[in-house]
């Protein structure tokens, strides 16, 4: 029976040791996974904030060209032309509405 005892400890060392290398196996995958989402994360919160730029610059200039057509708006012959729901505008009228 001493032989039996010793191969159940020879079993039970052996499998000790395999546990213990899945669990490392298992530690390192998980760290491995959490940096992967650590960088994931680092470059979405990049391109959030260069996101957030872009729509600050596209607001500004979407408030200048909003005052730029409402200026202009006040001078335009076509929008003050009674006859200004023809669909073909005199080329004469549109030339002095068009940038220079």
């Amino acid at each position: 029976d001493v032989f039996q005892s010793r191969e159940e400890d020879d079993r039970k060392v052996r499998r000790r040791e395999k546990n213990r290398v899945a669990a490392q196996r298992s530690r390192k995958k998980q760290t491995q996974k959490a940096d992967k989402l650590h960088e994931e994360y680092e470059s979405l919160e990049q391109e959030n904030t260069s996101l957030k730029r872009e729509i600050g610059k596209l607001t500004d200039e979407m408030k200048h060209l909003s005052e730029v057509l409402k200026d202009h708006e006040k001078i335009c012959p076509l929008l003050h032309c009674t006859m200004n729901f023809v669909a073909i505008p005199r080329p004469d009228a549109l030339a002095s509405c068009l940038p220079r």
